[in-house]
């Protein structure tokens, strides 16, 4: 029986990175069926709501969904689509692999981390609101059951990865209840995993290290918004958001996606890059057992990318999105 999986291709750039990533899939395995729906601008045009309900139930009854970028307004409009999804289903565990690339031009070559953020809480649940017209107040959430979860959800990976250590981003020495308690949580958890080496850094000596020397890091944990602005810069060492993966993972539902936006200005000109699409489409493959057809399309991508002459414009080369799937397909 082949596995239903929810596509939501999203706005902008979307079609193209997601058809691009789905047909590369669909060249390596046979078990998946996709349920096209969508979210966000695209879906707003079509039905007059930007989370469609059949969106919902699509993403409840099939437990997974691979999606594209949505457009977020800045300063105005409507939430992030993003963040209700992950409140929606508890997707609790943001996960940012950082890895370079050969053949990418990039800050750190052999770079290999990955950055596990906490998804449901802190400034990021939306709790805002205006006192006077001139004084505006936002709440951060922290609780010890996310925290010490995510903490748990960080050992793991680091074991299952075979790294040795997890380091715990923070900012306790100035917010001491709500950094306290994650930082709290975090040493808690540390204790039932004796052979992983665990620390803990000020969030923004974490900026300043992973800048001046990212290979002392394997596994970063970090709360919401810390975790948010550390992964985007991180993804910077490495080639930019075009090279940046993503899983948002809860207890039932998962969500894998790439990181960067819906690029609107090349939209429809079959220029955007998709190899974030086609890493988060690794990761999601990996996480379904479908180990082989993940490799196979690894060594694919590995290959092309290691050829700058089989590069999209945005990292130095001259093919189409189509032309740089094809070159993938042709491997496979």
């Amino acid at each position: 029986m082949k596995r239903k999986i929810t596509l939501i291709p999203g706005d902008g750039i979307g079609l193209e990175i997601m058809y691009a990533a789905t047909d590369i899939i669909d060249k390596v395995t046979n078990n998946i069926q996709w349920e096209e729906v969508n979210a966000g601008y695209t879906a707003y045009e079509k039905c007059g709501e930007l989370l469609p309900e059949d969106t919902i139930k699509s993403i409840e009854r099939n437990g997974i969904a691979f999606k594209g970028p949505i457009t977020t307004p800045v300063g105005k409009g409507f939430r992030s689509i993003n963040v209700l999804l992950r409140q929606r289903f508890n997707l609790y565990s943001n996960l940012r692999p950082v890895k370079s690339f050969e053949g990418i031009d990039c800050l750190y070559k052999n770079l290999d981390l990955v950055i596990i953020r906490e998804n449901s809480e802190d400034l990021y649940k939306g709790i805002e609101h205006m006192v006077t017209d001139d004084v505006a107040e936002s709440i951060k959430i922290i609780t010890r059951s996310a925290s010490e979860r995510i903490a748990d959800f960080a050992f793991k990976v680091a074991e299952k990865e075979n790294r040795g250590k997890v380091t715990l981003t923070h900012k306790a020495n100035i917010m001491k209840l709500t950094d306290g308690l994650f930082l709290e949580s975090g040493r808690k958890i540390s204790k039932d995993y004796p052979h992983i080496k665990f620390e803990d850094v000020i969030v923004d000596a974490m900026s300043m290290k992973l800048v001046m020397n990212p290979y002392d890091y394997e596994v970063i944990v970090a709360p919401n918004l810390y975790g948010d602005i550390l992964s985007d810069m991180s993804a910077g060492l490495v080639g930019g958001l075009g090279m940046a993966p993503s899983a948002n993972i809860g207890e039932s539902t998962a969500v894998f996606e790439p990181v960067h936006g819906s690029a609107p200005d090349i939209a429809g000109k079959n220029a955007a890059n998709p190899t974030a699409a086609i890493l988060s489409g690794i990761m999601m493959l990996k996480y379904i057992g479908e180990e082989t057809a993940a490799m196979k399309i690894e060594h694919a991508l590995k290959t092309v990318l290691r050829n700058k002459n089989l590069h999209t414009k945005d990292i130095g080369g001259n093919l189409t999105t189509i032309e740089f799937k094809e070159e993938i397909i042709k491997i496979l």
